[in-house]
């Protein structure tokens, strides 16, 4: 099998070339795709505990799971040079039942390798990758053929898919850091009550937490504007190079038209 070495800034400045030449705005669409999660997010949390708060949260997790299909597929036709209006985000509806179904089972699959130490998991997280891509790109294939074919696609590339989501790290920590405090005070406070007694605090930086939760999520949509579409887009490109060295997928979606250098080696995370 032959592999190749991605030029990832390469890759980068050509997933913000077709961005910008994108018919619906990126920004636009990005904006409403988290807009939504957010909503999604704030329903959950207003609805409380109990047997209908659990169905909220179910619902929700579904819905959001619809909406990450159709910016994908968003992603997918800007890559494609058509145009993808607004209403793409609730494509996913029309195969949702796959979609819940190749969760549940990468979660499985990822979590039982877990169960053996944290690289194997790892390491399973990236064999499983491609699923959606595959599903997104043909709904008519089934859960086990896309995880199937996501197995043979990323062999070889796992290692350029850690270092890919890598160079985005600081992007993530950048839109995830203020939530990640407040969750890890909330915390600590519910410990301390449960523990010693110690009232936990309704507010925090004088804001009521549910203030401050939709301030930060606010924050995450911000700080997306500017780099989830391109990630996206990137992780398409690795997508197209992968089906075409491997040949499982090939002629389903938009060419990879870069040209990069071949090599044959061993994939260090397979």
């Amino acid at each position: 099998m032959t592999f190749e070495q991605i030029d990832r800034p390469q890759r980068k400045r050509e997933a913000a070339e077709l961005l910008r030449s994108a018919e619906v705005s990126p920004k636009g669409m990005t904006a409403l795709y988290m807009s939504l999660l957010i909503l999604l997010g704030l329903i959950s949390t207003l609805g409380g505990s109990g047997f209908l708060g659990i169905f909220i949260s179910i619902l929700s997790a579904l819905l959001g799971t619809v909406l990450v299909a159709g910016f994908t597929l968003y992603c997918m036709a800007v890559r494609r040079g058509e145009r993808a209006e607004y209403l793409t985000l609730f494509d996913g509806f029309s195969f949702v039942g796959k979609l819940i179904l190749l969760d549940l089972l990468t979660t499985l699959f990822v979590f039982l390798w877990s169960l053996l130490f944290i690289i194997p998991g790892i390491v399973a997280a990236y064999r499983y990758r491609y699923a959606k891509f595959n599903l997104y790109e043909n709904p008519g294939i089934s859960v086990m053929e896309a995880l199937d074919m996501s197995k043979r696609q990323t062999y070889g590339y796992k290692s350029q898919l850690f270092m890919l989501d890598l160079s985005y790290f600081g992007w993530a920590l950048l839109a995830g850091l203020p939530s990640a405090i407040l969750t890890q005070m909330i915390t600590r406070d519910i410990t301390a009550n449960i523990l010693y007694g110690i009232p936990a605090p309704s507010a925090y930086f004088g804001l009521p937490i549910l203030a401050l939760d939709l301030i930060f999520s606010l924050w995450q949509l911000l700080v997306a504007l500017f780099y989830c579409p391109n990630y996206i887009c990137v992780q398409l490109s690795y997508f197209e190079t992968s089906k075409r060295t491997s040949g499982v997928g090939e002629g389903e979606g938009p060419a990879d038209s870069s040209s990069q250098t071949s090599w044959n080696a061993p994939d260090g995370l397979n």
